[in-house]
């Protein structure tokens, strides 16, 4: 990785909740409200959005490790903010911590542990179980 990025870094996704964020599964609607799938997905994405001004053209990084909790719903419609904050930096990882509010209220929180490691590396990891 390149040099520069710090602890305490952060960076958002702000979205509203459509109904392609509902809680579903096979399809099916289970209630109008945004998803613990789709929280985990802006999480890793606002997570993503720190490191990739740092990656070199042969890194890549990947999620390792989601850790969340889902605390209060959101309708269709209502914003949501997802703030991910650098809070640990490591060779081969960066950890932060994910916030996620509609307006003022905590809807989640957790962690995101991204490893940074070589597009060589992944690719034959991919081809090594075909």
């Amino acid at each position: 990785m390149k040099t520069g990025l710090q602890v305490g870094d952060k960076a958002v996704i702000k979205a509203k909740v459509t109904p392609d964020m509902f809680a579903q599964f096979g399809g099916e609607i289970v209630h109008p409200a945004y998803s613990t799938v789709t929280m985990v997905y802006h999480m890793e994405w606002a997570s993503r959005k720190l490191i990739l001004p740092y990656l070199t053209p042969e890194e890549e990084g990947m999620g390792a490790s989601v850790q969340v909790k889902h605390l209060a719903p959101s309708g269709e419609g209502e914003p949501i903010e997802v703030t991910a904050t650098v809070t640990e930096i490591r060779p081969k990882s960066i950890w932060t911590h994910v916030s996620v509010k509609n307006g003022q209220r905590q809807i989640g929180e957790g962690h995101v542990k991204q490893a940074i490691l070589l597009k060589e590396y992944i690719s034959r990891q991919l081809t090594a179980h075909q």
